[in-house]
Formats: structure tokens, C-alpha cells, sequence
């Protein structure tokens, strides 16, 4: 089964998630409110996918991404963010993600992004 981290500073974003992708066949191993609790989630649970938000306290998703490049274990990672502006997206895709989803999304959106990375 296909081991996700779900990262956002929103609780209900991530019971949403959480939801969604449990109902869809992936496992849920953790949920992180920011890119610091996120990077030592990444280590400690080696998830396959990460979804990542960008606008979060602490740390943002962005400097996690470039981050989680810098590790040695390197899970994919989906933006999942309501800034969905160019400039996001592309500094996201520089950074390393495999994906972009918007906020507000529709569920069929974030099951067909996160089918490409199954295992």
C-alpha cells in the first residue's frame, strides 16, 4: 500500500486528505502543521508521497521542498496549495515536486495526481 505524509498547517485540510486518500486504498502514516515537523516525519516514516502545502508557519513548503531535496531519502511530493499562481508552481517544479494540485480542489483531482506515484 502506497504510504502517504499529508502536510498543512490546516487541521481540516488534513482530516479531508487524510479522508479521502484512506477511502482511495493509500495509508495515511502521519499528517505534519509545518515544513519542520514534515522533514523529520519524512526521516522517521519514509512515506512514498508527500503532500505539501506552501503557505505554512515556521517553515514553508518551498524551502521544505528544496529540503527534501538536500536528504537522502526522497519521497514525491505534490504541492497541494491555494497558491496556485505561475510563479508557485514553477518554483515548486524547480524544487523537486511531481505535482501541483490547487486549493480548492475536487477529489478526483487528488486521487488522479497521487495514482501516478501508487506502488
Amino acid at each position: 500500500m502506497t504510504r502517504v505524509l499529508i502536510v498543512d498547517d490546516a487541521a481540516f485540510i488534513r482530516v479531508q486528505l487524510k479522508q479521502l486518500l484512506t477511502v482511495n486504498g493509500f495509508e495515511v502514516v502521519g499528517e505534519a502543521e509545518n515544513g519542520i515537523v514534515a522533514l523529520r516525519k519524512i526521516n522517521e516514516l519514509k512515506p512514498d508521497i508527500v503532500t505539501l502545502d506552501i503557505t505554512m508557519p515556521e517553515m514553508d513548503g518551498i524551502e521544505c521542498m528544496a529540503r527534501i531535496q538536500k536528504m537522502d531519502y526522497k519521497p514525491v511530493v505534490i504541492m497541494v496549495s491555494a497558491m496556485g499562481q505561475e510563479p508557485y508552481v514553477q518554483k515548486a517544479i524547480l524544487c523537486g515536486a511531481k505535482g501541483f494540485i490547487v486549493k480548492p480542489y475536487k477529489p478526483e483531482t487528488v486521487i488522479n495526481q497521487l495514482n501516478k506515484f501508487r506502488k
